[in-house]
């Protein structure tokens, strides 16, 4: 027979964490929302950047700027974005996974180089022994504009050096609070785009030159992308604990629902068997 008082101090813990876990949720949630807004006036802005370079790019050759040149070799570095905390479901198992997947279809011959912010991506890779191009601990504390443009400058330092041969970033695309896609995406060399239509026909006349056109423009793109991730991936992460925490509570809930139904049946075999041991001590 289960004993009564351990099952009351069974109930009174899942009680205290589903305190815990229904308060995250509501932390998680407030966070979203900032985010989420944060996100949604980035998104048009930096999109918009990255088709105009596109365009410009695209009128040009690889030899008019370094970051435009396509290079064949197999060193790729992957800037992953994780996050610092856990207790948000697969959010950075998902693009570990994927990253490990990314790597292994390079073949054989491919030399890939991993940059990774947030520590559980830290923890990830240094319990497996592998070397690290950059690591970022407690990179989203107090993240701005100008912090995202320092890690965009080494990116490019990087790629205009020949250290590499092409860069992507690896992050959770934000969908909606509860769903969010893990996205790998190129970000060196830039990409060039197809002309069509009318913009075939388009002059372009650069002012005041082209070097300063394109070292100002691919920048600001970059910069704006690389921003752009790292946005998509704290509103990702904030509604991935959002939904843990929530699926948390309700699994709470069951269990205290279980733990009292058990809790009710050992009182009342507690009882019936004195009252037995009464009545058969009436009768003897």
């Amino acid at each position: 027979m289960p004993n009564l008082r351990d099952i009351r101090k069974r109930i009174q813990s899942v009680k205290g964490t589903q305190k815990l876990t229904r308060a995250m949720k509501l932390v998680a949630a407030a966070k979203l929302r900032r985010a989420q807004e944060n996100l949604v006036r980035l998104r048009p802005y930096a999109r918009k950047i990255i088709e105009t370079a596109s365009l410009v790019a695209a009128r040009l050759d690889e030899e008019d700027h370094p970051l435009l040149s396509r290079r064949e070799g197999g060193r790729v570095l992957f800037f992953i974005l994780t996050s610092d905390k856990g207790l948000c479901g697969g959010f950075n198992a998902n693009v570990l996974r994927h990253t490990e997947s990314v790597i292994a279809g390079l073949g054989p011959d491919a030399d890939p180089r991993v940059a990774v912010a947030g520590k559980k991506g830290l923890a990830y890779f240094r319990s497996r022994k592998r070397t690290l191009a950059r690591e970022m601990p407690d990179f989203y504390d107090r993240m701005t504009f100008e912090k995202a443009s320092q890690i965009a400058s080494w990116l490019v330092e990087q790629y205009a050096s020949s250290s590499v041969d092409r860069i992507c970033i690896v992050y959770n695309e934000f969908k909606t609070a509860v769903a969010q896609r893990v996205a790998v995406e190129d970000v060196l060399p830039f990409p060039r785009a197809a002309l069509e239509g009318t913009w075939k026909d388009v002059d372009i006349l650069f002012e005041p030159d082209k070097q300063t056109l394109l070292e100002k423009l691919l920048t600001m793109a970059v910069d704006n992308e690389v921003y752009r991730a790292i946005l998509e991936s704290i509103a990702s992460e904030h509604g991935a604990r959002m939904t843990a925490m929530e699926n948390a509570t309700r699994n709470a809930d069951d269990m205290v629902r279980n733990l009292t139904l058990a809790y009710n049946k050992a009182r009342q075999a507690s009882i019936t068997k004195e009252l037995m041991e009464i009545i058969g001590g009436a009768e003897a």
